[in-house]
C-alpha cells in the first residue's frame, strides 16, 4: 500500500433535500475529494455554506444524496468507519462524571470496564485533565470540557478525527492554548490518529493548523479552492508567507467572481516583493458601512470575534468579510486569531464629529489606496481638474475584468466623494478634483 493511498475518498458526493411541491434544494454540489494520512485538512467557508454537511458525509454519519466515500477504497455502505467526532458545543452528558463521558463511547462500542476504564484514564493525562476523573460538567471550564470533548474523541483511537468548529464557542486566550496543544500531541505522535479534518470560519486558525486547506463557496456548496500550506512548524503569525495566505483566502472567500492565484513561495531569506500599486483591489464596503462596523466594535471594548459579530448583525461572514477587509485597509481596524480589533486611528475615527471623520477616512484613503491617489493626481494634472470617468474604467479595464473593473470604479468614486477628493457629476459622468 502507498504511504499516499487516501483513507478517505469522496466521488462526486452531493447532497439535496426534497420541498414542499416536490422541488430539490442543492446543499452541496458534486464534489471530489481526499484525505491522506499525515495530513491536517481545514475546511473553510462562511456560516452556514455546507461545511457541516460535508463533514457528516466524510464522517459516514450521513449518506449523500449521490456519489459515494470510500474507507481505504471500498464503499462505506453504512459501516461506520474508524473515525470520531469532536463538536463546536461540548455536548456532554451532564449526569455523568469526565470520566463516564470519556468512557460511553467505549462502551458504546462494548469494550470491557477494566479496559475502557484504563484507556480513559490513559487519554485524560494526554490531554491535561488528570486529577478530573470525578468532576461533572457544571464543575469545569469551557476550555476544560472541550478538554473533555477532544479525550472522548481521541479514546476510540479514531484513524481520522473530524473536529466541526470545536474552538469557536471559546475565548480567544483558552482557543489559542487548546490550538497548541493539540498541534504539539499531533507533531509528537502522542495520539493514534493518521488524519485531522477541520471545520472552521477562522482564516487565521485554519492556516495555523492545516497542511492542506479547502476554501468552501456556497448556493450550493462547492470547492472554489484547494491548497497546501508550505510552512513549518510552528508558524508565525507575522511572518511574510503567514500573511499572503491570509490575504489569499481572504480574497478567495470575498471576491468569488475573480480567479486568484496562490503567491508561490520565496527561499528563505529572500524578501518579498514590493506590492504593485495597480494590482491593489478596494474592497467592495460602503464609507457608512465601514463607519457602522468601527462604531459597533468601539461599544463592544474594542474588539470582538468576527463569528459571533456576523451572529449578533444576522449577516453571513462571507458578507461582513468586504467591510472587515475595508476597514483593515484603511488601518481603522485588524483582524488576528478570528477577532476584529480597531486600532487607534479606529477608535479616533469613531469617536470623531462628521467632518473630523471625513478628514481622517481622507488621509488614510490617500495615504492607503493607490487607485484614489492615482485618481487624484490624474484630475490635479488637468488644468480644470476634471476627467471623465470613463478614462478611469479604461484604465482599471487593464487590471481587471470589466465587471469588476466597474465595481471597482463604483466603490472609488463612492469613497473618493464621501472623503471630498473629488465630486462626481452623474449625469455628466465625470469627476472634478477637490483641493484640500
Amino acid at each position: 500500500m502507498s504511504h499516499l493511498e487516501p483513507i478517505i475518498e469522496a466521488r462526486g458526493v452531493a447532497q439535496s433535500y426534497a420541498q414542499p411541491g416536490g422541488r430539490q434544494t442543492d446543499i452541496l454540489a458534486p464534489t471530489d475529494l481526499v484525505i491522506e494520512p499525515d495530513k491536517i485538512v481545514a475546511l473553510l467557508g462562511s456560516s452556514g455554506c455546507g461545511k457541516s454537511t460535508l463533514l457528516r458525509i466524510l464522517s459516514g454519519l450521513v449518506a449523500p444524496s449521490a456519489g459515494q466515500v470510500l474507507w481505504h477504497g471500498q464503499p462505506v455502505d453504512g459501516h461506520p468507519p474508524n473515525v470520531a467526532i469532536v463538536f463546536q458545543s461540548f455536548a456532554l452528558f451532564p449526569w455523568l462524571t469526565v470520566i463516564e463521558n470519556v468512557e460511553a463511547p467505549l462502551r458504546a462500542r462494548g469494550v470491557g470496564a477494566f479496559e475502557r476504564h484504563k484507556r480513559a484514564l490513559r487519554i485524560l493525562d494526554t490531554v491535561g485533565l488528570d486529577g478530573f476523573e470525578t468532576a461533572y460538567p457544571k464543575e469545569l471550564s469551557g476550555g476544560m470540557k472541550q478538554r473533555v470533548g477532544f479525550a472522548r474523541g481521541l479514546v476510540v483511537e479514531p484513524e481520522v478525527l473530524f473536529m466541526d468548529e470545536p474552538f469557536s464557542a471559546l475565548d480567544v486566550l483558552t482557543a489559542e492554548t487548546l490550538r497548541g496543544e493539540l498541534l504539539e500531541l499531533w507533531i509528537s505522535r502522542r495520539i493514534p490518529t493518521r488524519a485531522i479534518f477541520l471545520v472552521t470560519h477562522n482564516i487565521e486558525e485554519a492556516i495555523e493548523l492545516a497542511d492542506r486547506i479547502l476554501v468552501l463557496a456556497h448556493k450550493p456548496a462547492t470547492i472554489r479552492d484547494d491548497f497546501s500550506v508550505d510552512l513549518p512548524q510552528p508558524r508565525d503569525h507575522n511572518s511574510p508567507r503567514f500573511l499572503e495566505l491570509v490575504d489569499h483566502v481572504y480574497k478567495v472567500l470575498t471576491q468569488p467572481e475573480e480567479a486568484h492565484v496562490l503567491p508561490a513561495a520565496r527561499p528563505a531569506g529572500e524578501p518579498a516583493p514590493a506590492a504593485a500599486e495597480k494590482h491593489v483591489a478596494i474592497p467592495h464596503a460602503r464609507p457608512g458601512g465601514i463607519a457602522g462596523l468601527i462604531e459597533i466594535i468601539s461599544d463592544r471594548g474594542g474588539a470582538d470575534d468576527l463569528y459571533h459579530l456576523a451572529e449578533d448583525l444576522v449577516m453571513d461572514v462571507e458578507d461582513l468579510l468586504p467591510i472587515v477587509e475595508a476597514s483593515g485597509l484603511l488601518g481603522f481596524a485588524e483582524v488576528k486569531e478570528g477577532d476584529v480589533r480597531i486600532t487607534p486611528a479606529g477608535r479616533s475615527y469613531a469617536e470623531g464629529e462628521i467632518e473630523q471623520r471625513k478628514k481622517l477616512f481622507r488621509q488614510a484613503a490617500l495615504e492607503r489606496i493607490p487607485l484614489l491617489r492615482q485618481m487624484q493626481n490624474a484630475l490635479r494634472a488637468k488644468s480644470d481638474h476634471t476627467l471623465p470617468a470613463e478614462f478611469f474604467r479604461d484604465v482599471l479595464e487593464e487590471r481587471f475584468s470589466t465587471q469588476e473593473a466597474a465595481r471597482q470604479l463604483e466603490t472609488a468614486i463612492e469613497w473618493g466623494r464621501y472623503a471630498e477628493i473629488f465630486d462626481y457629476d452623474s449625469a455628466s459622468e465625470r469627476l472634478q478634483g477637490i483641493e484640500s
